[in-house]
């Protein structure tokens, strides 16, 4: 990677602008905003049942989202949350809390700097049922 290529670790700016791309995305449940932020090759994994782990290639992924009924269709109030933001030369972990009732989720996205920008590679989520 070139120097001109490499993020600066020092300015997270692009990070949260991705977090807020994102958070707008998962609140009106809009697959082309997540596909403009998600990297092609990415994945989507989470915990089956039992003790299985389900992983969703981002394209199939993107394809249920279209199916869903947004948090802001039904209503919802929003409640996002950037829990932290870790960063290493060009990648980067965000961990954040969404809400999609009647769930709460807690995603970790990993993330390259790739082709000059921020992308998400990598979506581990874990879903809990809200009291």
């Amino acid at each position: 990677m070139t120097p001109q290529a490499m993020p600066s670790v020092a300015n997270i700016d692009e990070l949260v602008a991705l977090t807020k791309t994102y958070f707008d995305a998962v609140y009106a449940m809009d697959a082309d905003s997540f596909a403009a932020i998600f990297d092609p090759a990415a994945f989507v994994t989470r915990r089956g049942d039992g003790n299985s782990v389900v992983v969703t290639p981002v394209a199939a992924w993107l394809d249920m989202v279209r199916s869903l009924t947004s948090p802001r269709d039904a209503g919802s109030v929003r409640a996002d949350q950037i829990l932290s933001i870790a960063v290493t030369r060009d990648m980067a972990l965000l961990k954040l809390r969404v809400r999609i009732p009647p769930r709460e989720m807690t995603d970790l996205l990993s993330c390259f700097y790739l082709n000059g920008r921020w992308q998400i590679v990598q979506k581990v989520f874990i879903a809990e049922t809200l009291a």
